[in-house]
């Protein structure tokens, strides 16, 4: 029973629009504005650093205290992987926005560092370094993901944890077609500090 609680509120607590949110305070609707995404990038783009910051720890927290508590309570990998799916795929689906939603990787990210600081911190250099080196938040984000899949495969860790990093992933590749096709064609907008 607590673990259906567990997942439940998992699934409730990742669904929260932080992005939408803290855009409202600003007195904007950030889904009509930049790329129309919830998520911390956009935020940052279109209202300014400070707020996007906001947006990304709160959406990393929403994916981290689920996760990270079905680990205190239960220590069963299966539960863990399904809370931590469930936050991630409330975040890309809330209810709150028809089923709409952000990305999911800033979520991930709080999902992976639960499940593994270790290899998250390893994952997150080489995404900020991709990042750093062309500007592209869209490629460091994939490129991070990715290279979290293939760790967690070698760290001998439970092989549930594998299998759900390997599925979050692809959902983050699919929410992320619209950026590739625009970094094959010369399009995708740079990340800029000056605001």
């Amino acid at each position: 029973m607590i673990g259906i609680i567990i997942v439940l509120s998992s699934f409730f607590i990742g669904s929260i629009p932080f992005g939408k949110i803290v855009a409202n305070f600003k007195g904007i609707d950030i889904t009509k504005h930049g790329s129309g995404n919830i998520g911390a990038t956009n935020v940052f783009r279109i209202i300014g650093k400070k707020y996007g910051l906001m947006v990304l720890f709160l959406d990393a927290l929403k994916g981290f205290l689920p996760t990270y508590s079905a680990i205190f309570l239960t220590k069963d990998p299966t539960i863990v992987v399904i809370c931590g799916f469930a936050a991630i795929m409330g975040h890309m689906f809330s209810p709150f926005l028809n089923f709409k939603g952000g990305k999911g990787v800033a979520t991930g990210v709080g999902v992976f560092l639960a499940i593994s600081p270790r290899i998250f911190i390893l994952a997150l250099i080489l995404g900020l370094l991709i990042i750093a080196l062309t500007q592209y938040v869209s490629l460091g984000s994939l490129t991070g993901s990715l290279f979290f899949v293939i760790l967690m495969f070698r760290s001998g860790q439970p092989p549930q944890y594998s299998i759900m990093a390997s599925i979050v992933a692809v959902f983050i590749l699919i929410k992320h077609i619209p950026n590739i096709k625009r970094l094959l064609n010369g399009e995708e907008n740079k990340l800029s500090w000056t605001k």
